[in-house]
């Protein structure tokens, strides 16, 4: 796939084109009415078969955001919620959309520090350290912890999206987030790879999120590369 990052705790790849695809869509890259490449020509695109393609958009179609004509092709039909795994995503590159993919830096099952906010149940959570990309740019590095009473976390089952794995494999799903955006210092266990040095000032997000229960069962925090990524909330 030219335009992202695969690995083994990806999305399949269908649905990482769907996804790109919504994405796109929801930046206005793509338009209303807007007629897509030719199946082969997009499927050379993504790296991938056409059998693979008309999966991708067969997901896209079942969503309302494709009709597809015979004998004519691809149409983009816009509707005013796009659902995505990548919904809650925030981060877009400078020029729209950007499909999201994760490095896993370290999965570690602890105590909680003082300097967390309130959340869940639990003393203890589960804290996920990950390097972030945009298709193939990396932009931000985060730290995510989720409450010890939401389950067991398995490393090897993680995927890019934390809430299809909640979903997937915890029985749990995230209905709503608050963010806080403001600025902050990149961490200290930032790895090398990051573009910006531990210290340095870059965009900053505090999220909390709720499952089903009163209290939030997630805390996390993003440090994002100002440079290379934006954070975009779109109101409709």
């Amino acid at each position: 796939m030219s335009s992202s990052r695969t690995s083994g705790t990806a999305l399949p790849l269908y649905l990482q084109i769907s996804e790109a695809l919504t994405r796109e869509i929801a930046a206005g890259r793509l338009a209303d009415g807007e007629r897509l490449a030719p199946e082969r020509q997009l499927a050379q695109t993504y790296g991938t078969t056409v059998r693979t393609l008309r999966k991708a958009l067969s997901e896209l179609e079942k969503q309302g955001m494709l009709e597809r004509i015979q004998g004519s092709g691809n149409y983009i039909r816009t509707t005013q919620t796009l659902p995505s795994v990548y919904s809650m995503f925030r981060l877009e590159l400078p020029g729209g959309g950007g499909l999201p993919t994760a490095d896993i830096l370290s999965v570690t099952a602890c105590e909680k520090p003082a300097d967390l906010p309130e959340f869940g149940s639990s003393p203890r959570g589960t804290r996920i350290r990950r390097l972030r990309y945009l298709d193939t740019t990396i932009i931000a590095v985060e730290e995510i912890w989720l409450d010890a009473s939401a389950g067991h976390v398995d490393p090897a089952q993680l995927s890019d999206s934390l809430y299809r794995y909640y979903r997937l494999q915890l029985g749990f799903w995230i209905s709503r987030a608050e963010d806080r955006v403001s600025l902050g210092t990149v961490p200290d266990w930032a790895p090398a790879q990051f573009t910006k040095p531990p210290g340095t000032t870059v965009g900053f997000i505090e999220r909390l999120s709720w499952a089903q229960e009163l209290a939030p069962v997630e805390y996390s925090r993003t440090w994002f590369d100002t440079e290379r990524a934006l954070y975009v909330q779109r109101l409709t």
